[in-house]
């Protein structure tokens, strides 16, 4: 399920930093996947691209650093 910006707008500037890294991990782990051929839903890749730049807007409203 996608990420909705108000939903990334409430979370604090930690809370923001800890999803920002476990998607990117996730995205990490789902490449690794689809490079062996063991993904299932390819969709997943664009949908967790997507919800990254979600947050990386919400982190730039914000002017939070990485």
């Amino acid at each position: 399920m996608p990420l909705k910006p108000e939903e990334i707008r409430n979370l604090g500037a930690d809370e923001i930093k800890t999803k920002y890294n476990a998607l990117q991990e996730s995205l990490f782990k789902l490449n690794q996947q689809a490079k062996i051929g063991k993904l299932e839903k390819p969709d997943q890749i664009r949908q967790m691209k997507k919800d990254i730049a979600r947050i990386m807007t919400v982190m730039t409203e914000k002017d939070i650093k990485i």
